[in-house]
């Protein structure tokens, strides 16, 4: 089961999600998000986080060199490559990766299998936390093809019946569960959890 929060910026929303049952959490590294937060700063919440909950790091366009420096300052597990990376930074990276992609592109990606695609709302400008919705249908084919995370669009209200409905291997979430960017809702946080485990153990998983 994997339900990431992301676009974590505190010490305190990291620890009330894991206490609320998130399997993984978000740091984004790019600085034109509004959720930026610097490597070195998501380091003492990363070394506060139990090993079983993978810590995540969104980059955009940034290079492998850059990406190995913010691993080695942050002490994240996962890699997210969320911009117009090519395919040769799934072999000259180490460390797990989550490539995000739209819908359509997910569809006929040559990403390799072991990269986990995480679908999300295309918006080349803000490159996520859109609160855009992807399409379910398309999205529930991706899910039958390869390992998937949903995101886009995924809120407590929804998140059940997206589970449902695509049947992906996990889910992530930033703006829908907000107060403000960068800023988590602690009942929102909570709910979206509860809502999205219940859904994953009706699927077995």
């Amino acid at each position: 089961m994997f339900i990431k929060i992301c676009g974590i910026t505190s010490m305190e929303d990291a620890e009330h999600a894991v206490e609320q049952g998130a399997t993984a959490l978000g740091f984004v590294f790019w600085p034109a998000s509004p959720r930026y937060i610097a490597p070195d700063q998501a380091a003492a919440i990363v070394a506060r986080v139990t090993s079983s909950v993978a810590t995540v790091g969104v980059f955009v366009n940034e290079s492998v060199p850059g990406i190995r420096r913010a691993v080695e300052q942050s002490g994240i597990s996962t890699v997210q490559l969320h911009g117009d990376e090519p395919i040769s930074y799934a072999t000259e990276l180490t460390q797990p990766l989550l490539r995000a992609l739209d819908v359509n592109d997910a569809l006929t990606t040559q990403w390799p299998l072991e990269t986990t695609i995480l679908l999300d709302a295309a918006d080349r400008d803000r490159r996520g936390g859109t609160g855009n919705r992807v399409d379910w249908p398309k999205a529930r084919s991706v899910a039958r093809a390869r390992r998937m995370v949903l995101a886009g669009g995924l809120s407590p209200e929804n998140v059940e019946a997206a589970v449902d409905e695509v049947g992906p291997w996990g889910v992530d979430v930033s703006s829908g569960v907000e107060a403000a960017p960068g800023v988590k809702d602690p009942a929102r946080v909570t709910a979206f959890l509860e809502r999205a485990r219940l859904a994953f153990e009706r699927r077995g998983r």
